[in-house]
């Protein structure tokens, strides 16, 4: 179980879990928001399509799914979205190519394991990052800040994406954009080189994905 980079605000934290190889598990997606949200869905190995990939989730709804053994994929939300009858749009936050139904394209929750053994910690933000989010990570819509770009994301450069001369874990560091978003949310991926802290197995558990999990927002 693994929340990557934190790529636009902590309602749109890039979570990745590796499913249990001998059973099904159930993801229980909860919003605790006092908007709606936009899930979207990726399967990382093709075992299945949880969701169509994206969907609408009312305050105070939740829904459920169960992925087959074995599955891998991602969950997080999307905000701010206009979709027409064909399922085409955008969103401000977490859009993945302008579609409802997310197919290939992801963008940068809080989880909750339940049961299971081993590592079973809660990965989570709680923080509410856009409160200390730098000027040149802001994301705005009309003029308020409504998520926090990673520095990847704001300015696709090798030394913030460890991609290039900065594609190994010996040549890219932490910047102070990732101890910044490490520092609030201490068990999320801050950027691509960040296991050792971030990275945990748990095996046997279903899983509650909570967005807006103190109820803010």
């Amino acid at each position: 179980m693994a929340i990557s980079s934190i790529s636009l605000c902590y309602l749109s934290l890039l979570l990745i879990v590796i499913g249990n190889v001998g059973n099904a598990t159930v993801f229980t997606l909860q919003n605790q928001c006092s908007y709606t949200l936009w899930p979207g869905t990726l399967s990382g190995n093709g075992a299945a399509t949880l969701g169509d990939g994206g969907f609408t989730l009312v305050p105070g709804a939740s829904v459920q799914f169960q992925a087959p053994p074995g599955w891998s994929g991602r969950f997080w939300a999307r905000t701010g979205c206009t979709f027409d009858e064909s399922g085409s749009g955008k969103c401000i936050t977490g859009d993945c190519g302008g579609t409802l139904n997310c197919v290939g394209g992801g963008a940068p929750p809080s989880v909750k394991a339940l049961g299971g053994y081993g590592d079973c910690q809660y990965a989570g933000c709680v923080t509410d990052l856009n409160s200390n989010c730098p000027a040149e990570l802001r994301v705005l819509d009309s003029g308020s800040t409504v998520a926090c770009k990673s520095a990847c994301a704001a300015f696709n450069a090798p030394e913030f994406c460890c991609t290039a001369d900065h594609a190994t874990p010996q040549t890219c560091s932490p910047t102070q954009y990732s101890v910044m978003f490490k520092n609030a949310c201490p068990t999320a991926y801050s950027y691509a080189y960040d296991d050792a802290s971030s990275t945990c197995t748990c095996t046997g558990a279903d899983y509650l994905i909570t967005f807006c999990p103190n109820g803010s927002g």
